[in-house]
């Protein structure tokens, strides 16, 4: 639902500050002082992508963490060869996507679950320091937590987990459609509209386009409401996919992102805001009967 955001969002990010920061070192020079504070001014980010990169580059080891606490380059680490650029000849062309969708699989059960570096490495096809940056990435998520000497606990989800995302995702996407109501432009609506079909006889499937959720909120121009959903979109987008799987739960999707569209384009506000409501809030009759052990 909302993967242009997310491939313009944190993972993106990180990955630039690791390499330019990697390229400063590379040639025995750092782009600012070594500090989490600089470097989130000297890229002109929050403090928190910059601590996972430093993280990353420390279990590298191409920075050392003194014992007074401050960062210097390391001065054995070989920056002339190419072991520091990880390599994915995996099974996929996206090896992220596929262990975060195992990831998402497994916080669905109700016991407490590992993701083990080797395994993983092993069945994807990767290293253990490509697996390594994975996790960190999805650490940042708040899916993961590295557990000393027993791997990357997986947060367990829950249908109050559920219910909490639905929740605070209906006030900042009602927000975004009343901040970008007077940027909506019709011949976008209509495509939007004509994407969303319905089935044809019983045997067929609904074709669901969800665009209408990323176009709102690219639209709102808003940074808080844009950073809510590059964090946390990646695992509901996932959840969201398998429901569209389920053909009742698709019928419902086309037919409310109809009503959605059809209210925007007519610019009916009241009538928009009330199909979006309902469309956020009771469209999840599979997902609604998960997470709902402890």
């Amino acid at each position: 639902m909302f993967s242009a955001l997310w491939e313009n969002g944190c993972v993106e990010l990180t990955k630039k500050i690791e390499s330019d920061i990697t390229s400063h070192l590379s040639v025995g020079n750092t782009p600012c002082k070594l500090t989490v504070a600089a470097l989130a001014s000297h890229y002109d980010v929050s403090q928190t992508p910059v601590r996972t990169v430093i993280s990353k580059l420390i279990e590298d080891g191409k920075l050392i963490k003194l014992s007074n606490g401050r960062l210097q380059a390391s001065s054995t680490f070989d920056f002339n060869s190419n072991s520091f650029i990880p390599t994915a000849p995996g099974l996929t062309d996206d090896p992220y996507q596929a262990i975060l969708r195992e990831i998402v699989q497994k916080s669905l059960l109700a016991e407490e679950t590992f993701l083990r570096e080797e395994r993983t490495a092993t069945q994807h096809q990767l290293s253990r320091s490509a697996v390594r940056e994975i996790c960190h990435l999805i650490a940042g998520q708040g899916l993961l937590e590295h557990i000393p000497r027993r791997g990357w606990k997986i947060r367990h989800f829950t249908h109050a987990d559920l219910q909490s995302y639905q929740d605070t995702r209906e006030v900042l996407e009602l927000k975004a459609l009343d901040l970008a109501w007077e940027r909506l432009v019709d011949t976008d609506l209509q495509e939007m509209r004509v994407g969303n079909i319905p089935a044809k006889n019983s045997q067929d499937f609904p074709v669901i386009d969800n665009r209408i959720h990323n176009y709102i909120i690219e639209k709102a121009n808003n940074f808080y409401i844009l950073d809510f959903f590059n964090r946390h979109a990646p695992f509901f987008e996932i959840l969201f996919e398998w429901e569209g799987e389920n053909r009742e739960a698709a019928a419902e999707a086309v037919q409310q992102h109809h009503e959605i569209l059809t209210a925007i384009i007519n610019r009916d506000r009241k009538k928009a805001t009330k199909a979006l409501s309902h469309h956020i809030q009771f469209n999840h009759p599979v997902l609604a009967r998960i997470g709902t052990t402890k």
